[in-house]
């Protein structure tokens, strides 16, 4: 069982965009920062449920395929679920739709939790008001031997980088510039400590680096 991270952001740093509104719920630049990993046949048929073959199929593609591999459990924010753009509304199922990709145990770290709601295609999310140590105790009692990833957003992979929680650690670094939003690497001075490190460059020019406890 491995505790890892697979996370976007671009070179500066940032993991999230801004600007964000009703018809544009990510930001205007979200389409740019993920634009490689949304165009792999992997993402399409597991994501968009494009069975047609379309998409890439290199580095990006290869990184994708072990993106979904051998995760037995899921952590993730309340804004990644979405509970930040609908706290009141009970009946919000999140923004992954009726049949999520995580097809596993997805517990959503929360200060106003609600019931476990069961999904299509194997995804049950469980809505916690805890500690991260907690929460991961929790997820890997679930994912019977398989991996635990943090899933973001970048504020919740920090708190467990820096625990020290993180056996893997892959960033995808997207060539571009966002100048605001939401750091990944504040206050991880000195986090390779420990770690191996690899870099692969892929043919969009996304550059994915990989931490390896």
């Amino acid at each position: 069982m491995v505790v890892r991270v697979d996370l976007m952001i671009s070179l500066d740093g940032f993991a999230t965009t801004t600007d964000q509104t009703p018809e544009t719920p990510f930001g205007e630049d979200w389409s740019r920062l993920v634009g490689a990993y949304a165009a792999t046949r992997t993402f399409r048929e597991r994501v968009l449920k494009d069975t047609s073959g379309a998409g890439t199929t290199g580095v990006d593609d290869a990184y994708a395929k072990a993106y979904f591999a051998d995760v037995g459990a899921e952590i993730m924010g309340a804004g990644m679920f979405g509970l930040h753009n609908f706290p009141d509304d009970p009946n919000w199922r999140g923004w992954w739709g009726d049949e999520p990709p995580f097809r596993c145990p997805v517990f959503v770290l929360t200060h106003k939790p609600r019931p476990s709601r069961e999904m299509a295609g194997g995804t049950t999310f469980h809505f916690l008001s805890t500690t991260p140590v907690d929460a991961l105790q929790q997820a890997m009692s679930a994912a019977n031997g398989k991996d635990v990833r943090i899933g973001g957003g970048p504020t919740v992979v920090r708190d467990y980088l820096e625990a020290g929680l993180v056996d893997r650690l892959h960033v995808a670094i997207a060539p571009i510039l966002l100048g605001r939003g939401i750091r990944l690497w504040d206050d991880l001075r000195g986090f390779e400590t420990g770690y191996t490190v690899k870099a692969e460059t892929a043919e969009s020019g996304t550059v994915h680096l990989t931490f390896q406890r």
